[in-house]
């Protein structure tokens, strides 16, 4: 092996220094601060989107969604109860990203899960004995609140917790 330099002239390890050192990657850090101001707005975002669906199909579609019909368009106090359940989901889905942001790959991993329980939930409403109309509204009211929730989390994933620099975020 001509011009391979022999094995006691290796310069010898020196922490961070010399050239072409790559520190190894440390613990990622999280900007706690703006996750929980994130998911603060993102709870007031899926409240009114709760409030906003079931006004839309109660209004527009006409299906006596989480209230009687007699009760109108904004329905009873449930449609109150639907939205705090939201905020609290937004909350509740906050606290499970600020988890995962210690993990590889976080996102996927807050997607899939966000996902499969958002598909819990639209499920939920074909277990009970509610009318075809209403079993359909409820599934899509919690789809649309459930894909509001996961996807305003997981879009701040990158800019709480940015790239470490090793191609790892």
């Amino acid at each position: 092996m001509a011009g391979s330099a022999p094995y006691d002239d290796v310069p010898s390890y020196r922490p961070g220094g010399g050239p072409g050192y790559q520190a190894p990657p440390g613990p990622r850090s999280v900007a706690a601060g703006r996750l929980w101001a994130t998911g603060a707005a993102t709870a007031v975002v899926a409240a009114l989107v709760a409030v906003v669906a079931t006004m839309f199909v109660r209004g527009v579609l006409d299906v006596p969604l989480f209230a009687p019909r007699g009760a109108g368009v904004w329905g009873d106090v449930t449609t109150g109860y639907l939205a705090a359940w939201a905020a609290a989901g937004a909350v509740v889905g906050t606290g499970l990203l600020h988890l995962l942001l210690t993990v590889a790959r976080p996102r996927a991993f807050f997607v899939w899960i966000a996902g499969l329980a958002t598909v819990a939930l639209a499920l939920l409403p074909f277990t009970t004995d509610l009318a075809s109309d209403a079993r359909l509204a409820t599934a899509a009211v919690f789809l649309a609140v459930g894909a509001t929730i996961t996807g305003l989390l997981s879009a701040t994933a990158y800019s709480v917790a940015p790239d470490r620099g090793d191609g790892t975020w």
